[in-house]
């Protein structure tokens, strides 16, 4: 794995150096440490199956702009952060013509009925409740990744 920043400081995690394939772009948004680098970790089991980069941001402000610039695939995004919560994210990706076809998982520890409704509201396409199964992280993002 190879570690660089881009122009704005973020850290970006290219898992592999394949080039046959096109890059699969994952973004990480939540405001606790330990949840994006349990992800990121997670993330790592992929890198042997094709070409894959990892961003995370810290905030759900900061989310919004690295997901203009750097367009990704997928994004997990927290839903209880400062700054600006994933439920507002998401309504804002959706709004965006450039990034409404991206893929969001929001991730909380609120794994209500109420809070699963408010996130499709909010145009989620999946719900992981924390803590989170790392098979299951995997399976998704395999199966979302060959559909891509």
């Amino acid at each position: 794995m190879t570690a660089a920043l881009c122009d704005d400081g973020c850290a970006v995690r290219a898992m592999t150096e394949k080039d046959d394939l096109p890059m699969f772009k994952i973004a990480i948004v939540d405001d606790e440490v330990l949840y994006r680098t349990l992800l990121a970790q997670t993330l790592e089991e992929l890198e042997e199956e094709g070409p894959l980069a990892v961003e995370e941001a810290s905030d759900g402000a900061d989310g919004l702009a690295l997901m203009r610039a750097w367009k990704p695939d997928l994004v997990f995004l927290d839903v209880i952060m400062p700054a600006m919560d994933g439920y507002q994210v998401c309504r804002e990706i959706r709004a965006d013509p450039e990034l409404a076809a991206t893929t969001v998982v929001l991730l909380t520890a609120k794994g209500e009925r109420v809070d699963r409704h408010y996130g499709l509201d909010a145009g989620a396409d999946h719900f992981i409740t924390k803590p989170f199964d790392p098979d299951k992280v995997l399976a998704l993002v395999r199966t979302l990744w060959k559909g891509a």
